[in-house]
């Protein structure tokens, strides 16, 4: 069984192909992906209107058409494990700030240089919202 982190990952490139493509999640996944990456790449799709909305909000002087297609699929995935972590079934859910550090992770990785502030500013803005709401 893949690692949390890879069906992540795995997640993350599937509503990326599909955002770039126009191809249906399902055709991207293919019928080999763990359940658990079927499970986040629906529910970061279900959940897409709400997750681009804080986006744009927190995304200052930036539109969603303007961030790369990689970098929405990040802000995307982790934002709804962060907002909504009894939709995908997982063990024990992934707390908001690890979340953020594997977004962080994935952007070193496979994004440009200055990817990984760019997405962490964005996910800890959205961090300090939940948490001032939680608070009220």
């Amino acid at each position: 069984m893949a690692r949390r982190t890879d069906q992540r990952r795995d997640a993350v490139f599937a509503l990326y192909q599909s955002d770039l493509t126009g191809r249906a999640l399902d055709d991207v996944l293919g019928s080999n992906a763990a359940p658990f990456t079927r499970a986040l790449a629906h529910a970061t799709e279900d959940y897409s209107e709400e997750l681009d909305v804080l986006i744009e909000r927190h995304a200052e002087g930036w539109t969603l058409a303007r961030i790369a297609p990689l970098e929405r699929a990040i802000l995307r995935a982790a934002l709804l494990e962060m907002l909504h972590p009894d939709v995908v079934p997982a063990d024990e859910p992934i707390p908001a700030e690890g979340a953020i550090d594997e977004a962080v992770e994935f952007a070193k990785t496979y994004s440009s240089a200055r990817a990984p502030a760019f997405l962490n500013g964005i996910l800890a803005a959205v961090l300090r919202e939940m948490r001032e709401t939680a608070r009220s």
